[in-house]
């Protein structure tokens, strides 16, 4: 009895120890539960404003599908032209190739293979191009191809086919290259006069090898005149735009709203060699009929009148009877050139061209350009107040090489004369290299801010006419400006760096003349 009563007493103890356990062990969870820290209350973030609706974007939404329509029908006729080269063996100066990069980049976007002392200078480079004829025929620049000894394109669709040339014109920097095949895509021509400023244009490339590379902007400004320094024939009427342009954007297109071709990208200007704000295109007034005729002759030969050319400024108008400053002012007038044959004289004032008015002296340049060796065309002319038309049969540019056809305007001064002149002499005429037809007076000394300098006169130059009247000798020069009454401007033409030009030295300001000799 004593050992079942033991037996209760030891299970009693042992149920009573395991349930102060369970109670223990309940109250320190409990414990647990009621001291551990709180979880943090999820952060109560509001929603993000709703994105605006549909047709609150309305007019941005269909000028951005309208943009990827134009770059989606255009690409496709792009094409990354890279070629090899021979360097020339000789070779540009540093300056030189400073320049060339400020304008282009090195080769449209290229580089020179590494030269040992022997053997020929091997160079890479590439450009853009675009399709415009199914069968093959491509448009890029004369410097993207020139001198290559190996031509390819790369497709949209990332073939590559190899290039032959059809023709090149280094006077416009145009070129036209063939791949064989057919059913390329390709872009029609547009109509760059049509163009105005504002105007929205895509520029399509390859910039710095980035293949297929598409920029927006506007014409920023139309008739630009040529940049270039080495050959004042070439045309200029450049189209300026903000559309991104760099190296290795040259050749390819500028295009309107409507997919059409209105320029070839062709340079850019920058300091550093990069975009810079200002790209320049080949307008398609001049583009167009280059190609055509080198697809068709693989070859172009441009026509020449024999004229220097300025542009008629509200400075020099009034000299030459004109009640607006518009027309091309001819400076100089090669001796048996077209022009002189056709009665053409310095002075003249071209209004019209084909019965087209002519607005600048870039205008026609660009108009002539476009005409062929042997075209007649018709000028209308102010001379002295009067209209005179003048048939003028063009002839070969290559005729005579060393034709001027200045369309620099010169810089126009603020003050009056400060120049000292000499009789120009067999000495001088050698020194300075002059042809044997220019006759006037030597400038050998100009006043630093007096009314020559500030008109772009320099010393060498020759000073040809005074008011439109020729002069022979220093004592010429110094009747003729004695002449001219107090607080009236000068006219004087110039023989400066190669060509002729007109230049107003404006009245001194009372009490600050000086006598100019």
């Amino acid at each position: 009895m004593k050992t079942q009563i033991q037996q209760w007493k030891n299970l009693l103890k042992g149920k009573t120890l395991a349930a102060a356990l369970m109670l223990a062990l309940t109250a320190s969870f409990g414990g647990y539960e009621f001291l551990k820290p709180a979880p943090a209350n999820a952060a109560s973030v509001a929603p993000a404003a709703a994105a605006l609706d549909d047709n609150s974007v309305s007019a941005i939404s269909a000028l951005d599908h309208a943009m990827e329509t134009l770059a989606a029908h255009v690409t496709p006729a792009v094409v990354n032209v890279t070629v090899t080269s021979r360097a020339k063996q000789q070779q540009l100066s540093d300056r030189d190739q400073d320049e060339m990069q400020r304008f282009f980049g090195p080769f449209g976007f290229g580089q020179q293979m590494p030269q040992g002392r022997q053997g020929p200078r091997v160079e890479h480079g590439l450009g853009s191009g675009i399709f415009i004829s199914p069968e093959g025929y491509i448009v890029t620049n004369n410097h993207v191809i020139d001198g290559a000894t190996d031509i390819r394109v790369t497709l949209n669709d990332r073939r590559v086919l190899p290039a032959k040339l059809i023709g090149a014109d280094p006077m416009t920097d145009l070129a036209v290259i063939k791949v064989n095949g057919s059913g390329f895509p390709s872009l029609p021509w547009g109509d760059s006069t049509a163009l105005k400023p504002g105007q929205t244009v895509l520029a399509f490339g390859n910039p710095f090898n980035f293949r297929f590379t598409v920029t927006r902007g506007i014409v920023s400004a139309l008739n630009r005149p040529n940049p270039y320094s080495d050959d004042a024939r070439k045309p200029g009427e450049f189209i300026q735009t903000d559309a991104a342009i760099n190296p290795g954007n040259s050749g390819g297109p500028l295009v309107n709203g409507h997919g059409e071709v209105i320029g070839i990208n062709t340079f850019l200007i920058s300091p550093s060699g990069s975009f810079a704000g200002m790209g320049f295109a080949i307008p398609t007034q001049i583009a167009r009929p280059v190609v055509d005729t080198l697809i068709k002759d693989g070859k172009i030969e441009h026509a020449r009148m024999g004229i220097g050319i300025n542009d008629v400024t509200p400075e020099n108008a009034t000299f030459f009877h004109l009640n607006n400053a518009s027309g091309a002012l001819i400076s100089q007038v090669e001796p048996d050139s077209p022009a002189a044959k056709a009665g053409a004289k310095v002075g003249d004032v071209i209004t019209e061209l084909n019965g087209k008015k002519m607005e600048n002296a870039g205008q026609l340049q660009a108009a002539i350009s476009s005409q062929r060796p042997g075209n007649k065309v018709d000028l209308t002319v102010m001379r002295d107040g009067k209209s005179l038309n003048l048939p003028v049969t063009l002839e070969s540019i290559n005729k005579k090489s060393d034709e001027i056809a200045s369309n620099s305007g010169g810089t126009h001064g603020k003050a009056r004369w400060g120049v000292a002149l000499e009789n120009l002499n067999a000495d001088l005429r050698e020194q300075l290299q002059l042809p044997s037809d220019v006759k006037g007076v030597v400038v050998t000394d100009v006043q630093p801010g007096s009314p020559a300098d500030n008109a772009g006169i320099s010393r060498g130059d020759v000073i040809l006419e005074v008011n439109r009247k020729p002069v022979q000798s220093a004592e010429d020069v110094k009747r003729e400006l004695g002449n001219v009454p107090s607080g009236k401007d000068a006219m004087v033409l110039v023989w400066a760096n190669g060509g002729s030009s007109f230049r107003v030295m404006h009245a001194a300001e009372s009490g600050s003349e000086q006598n100019g000799d």
